[in-house]
């Protein structure tokens, strides 16, 4: 059966990431800092549905970073883990605008911080449908 809070967070990300995706299609300039942050939030958003829609782990506190979202998620669970190294990309991006290091970046870093945002999205999305959380 399909949760109304679960399919609502997937089409808002759904949403939030198209737009994204029209502007880099576009050739609109990115700035980097906002879409790496709005990455990680939407990110964080839908695992934390993930999480409070299966019911069976304590939510994560609000203020609770993607780093502990994601840990509550693999708890008990590893084969979360194969999106692990994508939550750390979008973690290291972050923590690189935030010291100056933008220069140790990846090409492009804000179109990769919206496809690897995407990515999740469609893992997470994926396996919920495979779970019968979610309609297709």
């Amino acid at each position: 059966m399909q949760s109304g809070e679960l399919s609502a967070a997937f089409a808002a990300a759904d949403t939030e990431l198209a737009v994204f995706e029209r502007r880099i299609s576009r050739g609109d300039p990115l700035p980097l800092a906002p879409a790496v942050e709005q990455a990680i939030a939407l990110v964080r958003r839908l695992v934390t549905a993930c999480i409070v829609d299966e019911g069976k782990k304590p939510a994560p506190e609000p203020a609770a970073v993607l780093l502990d979202v994601f840990e509550v998620l693999v708890k008990g669970e590893p084969s979360w883990t194969a999106i692990r190294d994508n939550r750390r990309e979008l973690v290291y991006c972050r923590n690189c605008i935030n010291m100056g290091r933008e220069d140790v970046l990846p090409g492009v870093p804000e179109k990769m911080a919206v496809r690897t945002a995407r990515h999740m999205y469609l893992y997470v999305k994926t396996r919920c449908i495979r779970e019968g959380r979610l309609d297709d």
